[in-house]
């Protein structure tokens, strides 16, 4: 069914289920399986960083690698063999981009709750998604029936 598989991953919760699921549908697949993290860059901080420069872009940088590499363990030791791609931007184009460039067929991201104000003033990156995804998408929620091996009903 799916050959190529991009799970996005941020560490979250949300981005725990979204490992998970994607990682038992490539396992059934046998689906080749790329992660991906992405370092969104919030405009208040680059603003910040513009009148008095941190170490605070390279830190998160480095935070977000160590979930990756995290991740990444986590599915090599369920037997899936995966390429791990960390990009700087935004959530949603870098997502889309990076599918495109592997041809995944499938892509993988969790959901995250957000108030109206939230998605007004930082935009729905599941949302945003839909336009830049050249494949199929699944949005992974917590609490979904687990996958029936046995092909079969109850």
């Amino acid at each position: 069914m799916y050959r190529t598989i991009l799970l996005a991953y941020d560490g979250t919760r949300q981005g725990h289920e979204a490992l998970d699921q994607g990682a038992e549908l490539a396992r059934l697949c046998q689906a080749r399986v790329y992660l991906l993290a992405v370092v969104a860059h919030d405009l208040s901080i680059t603003l910040a960083e513009a009148a008095a420069p941190s170490d605070l872009p390279e830190r998160e940088y480095q935070e977000v690698r160590h979930i990756l590499v995290k991740a990444a363990e986590i599915l090599l030791a369920a037997g899936l063999p995966v390429e791990s791609r960390l990009a700087v931007g935004n959530p949603a184009e870098e997502i889309g981009r990076l599918a495109r460039e592997v041809g995944a067929e499938l892509i993988v991201v969790g959901h995250r709750e957000q108030s109206t104000f939230a998605r007004w003033w930082g935009g729905s990156t599941g949302a945003s998604l839909l336009a830049h995804a050249p494949c199929s998408l699944l949005i992974a929620v917590p609490g979904a029936p687990p996958i029936d091996r046995n092909g079969g009903g109850e």
